[in-house]
């Protein structure tokens, strides 16, 4: 692995003593063990909070409003009038 940031972390001594104990168990340094730990809960909390988590009734609103038809309203209409314009196709 090649160092390119370097980040520093202050503990108590027993909170050390429990991740020397563990990183001994899994045959690593502590910075190894620490970095893997961090990591691993970084991309679990990144994952969870990437997904969306509807109700069973929101959900249905959400389709239901997905299968009906759109029209679109003025405002939209006349942006598209003004698009249509300016916008040449070849």
């Amino acid at each position: 692995m090649t160092t390119t940031a370097r980040f520093d972390l202050k503990m108590d001594a027993e909170e050390k003593d429990v991740i020397a104990k563990a990183a001994a168990l899994m045959g690593t340094t502590m910075a190894g063990f620490v970095r893997a730990a961090a990591k691993e809960k970084a991309q679990q909390l990144l994952e969870r909070e990437s997904r969306i988590t509807l109700s069973q009734r929101d959900f249905a609103a959400f389709t239901a409003a997905l299968d009906t038809a759109f029209s679109p309203n003025a405002a939209l209409q006349k942006a598209l009038a003004q698009a249509r314009q300016q916008v040449r196709r070849v």
